[in-house]
Parts: C-alpha cells; sequence; structure tokens
C-alpha cells in the first residue's frame, strides 16, 4: 500500500544559490547569473580564500576539504537547501562541500563547470598521462613561485587553461591582479592533487547534477567532467564544442540558461509529493 504525504507549501524552505569561482578569480565572476536568476533566489558567491576579500589570509588552506570549511560562514548564511554551483577549482570545492557534513544534506542541486579532479584519472593507464602532465605543470608552478617569477608562473598557468583555445593576449591590468593572487595557485594546485577517493565520494552523490564542459578546453579537465559524467548517479552532461575551459564567462548566455533550468528542475522536484510505503 502507497500513501502520499504533503509537505504544506509554506513549510517548505525557499532554497537559495551558492557560486564558486576559478582560482585566480573572485565571486564577481557570477554577476550575470545573479542578473539572470533575479529575485527568486539569494544568490551567494564568496571570495575563495586567497582571492578578492580572502586575500591576504595567513591561513590558506591545503586541502580542499579546508577551503570548504572554510567556506562554513557563508553556506550558513544560505536559505533552505542550496543550489551549488562550481567552476574550475570553485567545482572542486564545490564538489567536497556536496560530499561532506553537514552541508550534503542540505544540497538540492549540484552544478559543476569542469572542475579541477585530476586524481579521478589515476586509475586508468590511459588517463593518468593527464593527471602527471597536470602535476608537472603543478612542480613547474611551484618552482617558478619559489623563485619569485611570478609573471613566468602565471604565463604558464594562463597557457594551459587556454587549451586549444585561441591564444589571446591578456590586458595589462588583468595581468597585475593575477600577480597579486599567485602566491594561492600552489595551494589550489596542491589541494586537487592530494583529493583522494573522488569516484568513490562521486558515486555516492545523490543531488541532481549538471555537469559542464567545452570542447576547446584542456583535455585533462574535458576527461574529467566526462569520467564524473558516468559515475555520478543520473547525472546530466551539456557539452559546448566552441566554449574554452572559462566558458561561464565567455558564454554565460548559454551556461547560464543550463543552471537556471537546472534550479528550476531540482526546485519542481522538491515540490512533488513524497511517496512513503
Amino acid at each position: 500500500m502507497t500513501s502520499v504525504i504533503e509537505m504544506p507549501r509554506a513549510a517548505r524552505p525557499a532554497s537559495s544559490v551558492v557560486a564558486l569561482h576559478c582560482s585566480l578569480g573572485s565571486g564577481r565572476q557570477w554577476a550575470k547569473l545573479a542578473a539572470e536568476l533575479g529575485r527568486g533566489h539569494q544568490l551567494i558567491a564568496p571570495d575563495l580564500s586567497g582571492f578578492g576579500s580572502h586575500q591576504g589570509r595567513v591561513d590558506l588552506p591545503v586541502t580542499l576539504a579546508e577551503e570548504a570549511e572554510q567556506l562554513g560562514d557563508r553556506l550558513d548564511e544560505a536559505n533552505g537547501p542550496i543550489h551549488l554551483i562550481g567552476h574550475s577549482y570553485g567545482g572542486a570545492v564545490a564538489f567536497r562541500i556536496a560530499t561532506m557534513s553537514p552541508w550534503r544534506e542540505r544540497i538540492r542541486s549540484l552544478t559543476l563547470i569542469e572542475p579541477v579532479l585530476p586524481t579521478l584519472l589515476r586509475d586508468d593507464d590511459a588517463d593518468r598521462r593527464l593527471h602527471d602532465q597536470f602535476s608537472r605543470l603543478a612542480h613547474e608552478l611551484y618552482q617558478d613561485l619559489w623563485n619569485g617569477s611570478v609573471l613566468e608562473a602565471i604565463d604558464k598557468f594562463i597557457e594551459f587553461w587556454n587549451g586549444s583555445g585561441p591564444q589571446e593576449p591578456l590586458p595589462a591590468a588583468a595581468r597585475l591582479r593575477m600577480m597579486e593572487h599567485a602566491e594561492k595557485l600552489a595551494f589550489d594546485f596542491s589541494a586537487v592533487l592530494t583529493e583522494t577517493n573522488v569516484a568513490a565520494a562521486a558515486a555516492a552523490l545523490r543531488a541532481p547534477t549538471l555537469l559542464l564542459s567545452g570542447g576547446l578546453s584542456p583535455n585533462l579537465t574535458q576527461r574529467i567532467t566526462a569520467r564524473l559524467g558516468r559515475t555520478i548517479p543520473g547525472a546530466e552532461a551539456r557539452h559546448l564544442p566552441a566554449a574554452g575551459h572559462m566558458l561561464p564567462i565567455t558564454h554565460a548566455a548559454a551556461v547560464n540558461a543550463e543552471i537556471i533550468r537546472h534550479i528550476a528542475r531540482a526546485d519542481e522536484m522538491a515540490e512533488l509529493p513524497l511517496a512513503a510505503e
């Protein structure tokens, strides 16, 4: 026998959106998404440690778990269930949050835009070369930053993330802004390269998950996104062939439309009556 349990509409808390930016970015990355969401959802777009308003912190995190914990106060500001969004390094942090107590039970939906989770690729001989390539890049950046060659580190970082996209010159102001935050790169690389049990954590995810990737992005993140798509139960994948790794900015209209559709669907699913045996 099946009975239906209705939760009064007034008792269902409104949901919030938490969006996490990429390395060398800031919460301002999500300004267009905030405008398109309108007043229907509370949007929280915090600056990750070492960037924006968190620049100059002495307790920079060395693991994704520590990065997530430093966002605890901002997550606690969110009203009701959380629609969690993350891009690049922010995607790796969002993935970690979605698997951690006490937040995993509050995640109503998850959107990962090319999350940097390279250790997912270590268990396959064909994919391991991508992990090793990324690890070598991290080592080169560590050396450059240690030797004070900050500009060289930034150039290598940008070249990698350009993937097969056009090599457009970076404006001087943007380059200077990146140099101010460059120290945090070493911590970000260390955090993602020491993350363990990614496949098992992905298989245990139950929040409706949307995965987004670009066809001009580095092979590393395209492959990570594809692997997650096969591992996370019920995950949806959207691939933009003409987009690169910075697709939330360069292709904001298409990306934001997918995010908003995903959020709306998750909210609608939460409104359905609960069935109990």
